[in-house]
């Protein structure tokens, strides 16, 4: 049957689920399928006759990815034989299931569900001999509550409801008992069960799967919609349980209120949860999920969590979470893993033998080619989204799904073999696209981020052009260059072009989250940038009521350079993990045997940057040096939307003045690095003529700069060159004009509207010109300072948060 652009379709083929001439030894470096005619230039995604889903299976001429990037086209065959995976999978999921979006339901149909007067029960467990059902409910006797086995490995149990009232409580515990192969009898967590608690007054205590089910009364009701999707996400990336001032595990209401309102204060967009998803072992960071469907009990309750989404919504922040499906626990008493009782690799979640383990990691690795396995994700992906509200994802680990070597001691120097190979992990690409394209479907616009270290081509790209669908990238290169700079490299030493190339190294048309320093760079092991620039001076030099050190002075100015220029040239979105936004000291070390078992250093001092006479934060009242600049830096991208345009020039990159001078959307950035040579007049170039004006200046007083820079100097253009002539323009750019650019400074000009000027002459510059109030704080009053001088805002006083407003060419002052 053929479809628009010539592509021949045929009914579902018989294809065998994992089947993959990857493993043929004939296959010698990309599979070889028949090509169609020129004429075929799109790709379908599914055509419908009579009812029954048909797909491509044979021909897959033009792939819109060539057109974005021809070399792809060398690995045609590859890009074949993974989209025909694809395809066949979707068509089977169709045919047997009705569909993907009915195949994400699958929350519902397995685990401990209600439906019509009885308690289901469901598990897939294909090698378990007997099973039953155990719990609190039967008194762990489960002699009367035996499963039956269907022929696809599916065990279940219907028991009616007594009274009127379910056999199996809310809140009650329950376990899935089974005899394997051995003979032997087995006690594990329902794998898709919603809740998991142990006892925290027993060391080392196991987990019990709770069921929950609340009645109507206790559920939680969403209020607040969804907001939004913004045109470029500034992500707050958080961890719940480590987000308190005491050493102890916090919970999502006290982060819903204590925290929710300094992320919206600072101007953040999107908050990123770590951690939700259960996993016994605290000091993972969240990373070895035991229990897949289970909010992290030490937090609270799922209906906690749902009031914190909720709570984020209500204040224009989307969430989104760190999904874990690269990768799963391998602890077997409270985990998936305890499912693995030597069947063979179609009987499993894991794949078996050395395939089926992270060397590094010491987990799990999932075999994504199995049915029962794709269901388990891809509802558990549905399963959030739907019953949590959650905006998007944040997959972990993609590099380690998208290779069989799963980036171990593997270098990637950009050439295309390393990326469409025998090392390519098809399967897991095959499972990728399904969830990006299922997401996509349930919630247009979710935001999607991939952490990626390879920078696999297409990656970021919609399925339906043959990319593997993720939304975003992170740019992992950027801190790895910060941290080598700042730990390996004098000041004088560093490159602008070096920098440069590390911040706009990204694919064309393939979005990136750029980030300076994220949880990584901040666990046990590492330092943060303020550590790592001011170390013990943190301890002892960060008084307000002494002169700063230079070590000081260094430190605070080379942290907003670093943060600045990373957001304003790294990528289409920016990230920054809770607390480094005003320099949080010391390292994150979860309670271990290590260290003891001690929550001192996994929390957030929140204190120093509410405490008066600390550089965290400084007069005016209640105003920090870093925080204000980075509440400043997310409030300059709001107003200009420099993020998402698709306008970025950098124009000079001076290996001897140590200055970089780019141009972002509308604005214009000029950052000198050098430690101490001011220049006077220095030519920038920029695109439109006119007058240019601060915008942004990261020397400015409160933000524990100097003031050099004068916020009311108007900067006019001179033309450059000949007009339509690049070569013989000013570094490129056909105007110019002079700026004071003193060292260790970064400021951004924006160009001025003159017709609108006038209605401007209220606004505040983000130089400084702040209203005084922060967070459940009274202002203490109206007076405001920019640079070396004072004004007032008496109307703005005593509001919530830190207020800064911009002067703009395109929108009236507030």
């Amino acid at each position: 049957m053929p479809l628009p652009g010539g592509v021949v379709v045929t009914p579902c083929s018989p294809l065998l689920l994992g089947e993959n001439p990857f493993q043929s030894p004939v296959y010698a470096m990309v599979a070889s399928f028949p090509t169609s005619s020129p004429s075929s230039r799109h790709l379908p995604a599914t055509a419908r006759k009579n009812k029954t889903m048909v797909t491509v299976v044979e021909e897959v001429d033009h792939l819109p990815i060539y057109d974005l990037d021809p070399k792809l086209e060398e690995f045609k065959d590859h890009f074949n034989y993974r989209i025909k995976r694809y395809l066949d999978q979707k068509c089977l999921i169709e045919k047997h299931e009705g569909g993907l979006e009915e195949f994400s339901k699958g929350y519902l149909k397995f685990g401990i569900n209600t439906v019509d007067g009885a308690t289901i029960y469901r598990e897939w467990a294909p090698a378990a001999q007997e099973a039953q059902l155990i719990g609190e409910f039967n008194n762990w006797n489960g002699a009367k509550h035996k499963m039956e086995k269907d022929k696809f490995g599916i065990w279940s149990i219907k028991i009616s409801h007594v009274n009127g009232k379910p056999a199996i409580p809310h809140n009650s515990k329950v376990k899935f008992r089974f005899r394997h192969g051995g003979g032997a009898w087995v006690d594990r967590i329902p794998a898709w069960i919603r809740y998991a608690t142990f006892d925290a007054s027993k060391f080392g205590a196991p987990y019990d799967g709770v069921h929950w089910d609340p009645p109507a009364c206790e559920r939680y009701v969403f209020k607040h919609p969804r907001p939004p999707k913004p045109d470029a996400p500034r992500i707050y990336e958080a961890h719940v349980g480590m987000s308190g001032e005491e050493p102890e595990v916090r919970t999502y209401r006290e982060f819903a209120d204590n925290v929710l309102p300094r992320i919206r204060a600072n101007n953040y967009n999107t908050v990123q949860l770590m951690a939700i998803m259960e996993h016994s072992y605290y000091a993972s960071f969240g990373y070895h999920v035991t229990n897949f469907f289970a909010v992290s009990s030490r937090s609270g309750t799922p209906e906690d969590l749902k009031y914190l989404v909720d709570k984020a919504h209500s204040l224009g922040l989307r969430v989104l979470m760190d999904v874990v499906h690269s990768h799963a626990s391998n602890n077997v008493t409270d985990g998936l893993n305890g499912y693995d009782v030597g069947q063979n690799t179609h009987e499993s979640y894991f794949h078996t033998g050395d395939r089926g383990y992270h060397k590094l990691w010491d987990s799990r690795l999932f075999n994504y080619a199995n049915w029962e396995v794709l269901r388990f994700l891809l509802s558990n992906l549905r399963y959030w989204m739907d019953e949590f509200m959650f905006d998007g994802f944040r997959f972990d680990g993609v590099t380690s799904m998208l290779y069989h070597h799963h980036g171990i001691n593997k270098g990637f120097t950009g050439n295309y073999k390393e990326y469409f190979s025998l090392d390519t992990d098809v399967d897991a690409i095959v499972y990728m696209m399904l969830a990006n394209h299922l997401m996509h479907k349930l919630l247009p616009e979710a935001t999607i981020v991939a952490e990626d270290v390879s920078g696999m081509p297409v990656l970021c790209r919609p399925v339906d052009e043959g990319g593997v669908g993720f939304d975003f990238r992170l740019a992992m290169a950027i801190p790895d260059r910060w941290i080598d700079y700042l730990k390996n490299k004098e000041d004088r030493k560093w490159s602008m072009s070096e920098i440069v190339q590390t911040l706009t190294n990204r694919r064309y048309t393939e979005k990136c989250i750029a980030y300076a320093e994220s949880h990584d760079q901040s666990i046990v092991g590492d330092k943060t940038i303020a550590f790592l620039l001011m170390d013990k001076e943190m301890y002892t030099g960060m008084s307000d009521l002494q002169p700063a050190s230079p070590t000081i002075n260094r430190g605070i100015a080379l942290q907003k350079m670093i943060h600045f220029i990373t957001m304003a040239l790294g990528g289409d979105g920016y990230l920054n993990f809770m607390g480094n936004e005003f320099g949080h000291p010391e390292w994150i070390d979860f309670p271990r045997e290590g260290n003891n078992w001690s929550y001192d250093k996994c929390r957030r001092q929140w204190s120093l940057v509410d405490t008066d006479h600390l550089r965290y934060k400084v007069v005016p009242k209640y105003i920090n040096y870093m925080n204000a600049f980075d509440q400043a830096m997310n409030a300059l991208e709001e107003e200009f939307s420099f993020l998402s345009s698709s306008k970025q020039i950098v124009s000079d990159m001076n290996e001897k003045d140590k200055v970089i001078v780019f141009e972002r959307g509308d604005l214009v950035f000029v950052f000198n690095f050098h430690p101490n040579k001011t220049y006077k007049g220095y030519k920038v170039g920029c695109d439109l003529p006119g007058k240019y004006r601060v915008a942004l200046d990261s020397d400015a007083l409160v933000f524990g700069g100097h003031g050099r820079v004068g916020h009311d100097v108007d900067h006019f253009t001179s033309p450059e060159g000949m007009p339509g002539v690049p070569e013989t323009n000013f570094n490129n750019r056909p105007n110019s004009f002079k700026v004071l650019s003193p060292p260790r400074t970064c400021v951004a000009y924006y160009r001025v509207d003159e017709d609108r000027e006038e209605l401007r002459r209220g606004g505040a510059v983000a130089s400084g010109k702040i209203v005084t109030g922060y967070i459940d704080v009274e202002a203490t009053s109206g007076e405001t300072i920019s640079g070396g001088w004072k004004g007032s805002e008496k109307d703005d006083c005593g509001k919530k948060g830190m207020k800064f407003v911009f002067r703009s060419s395109d929108e009236d002052c507030k």
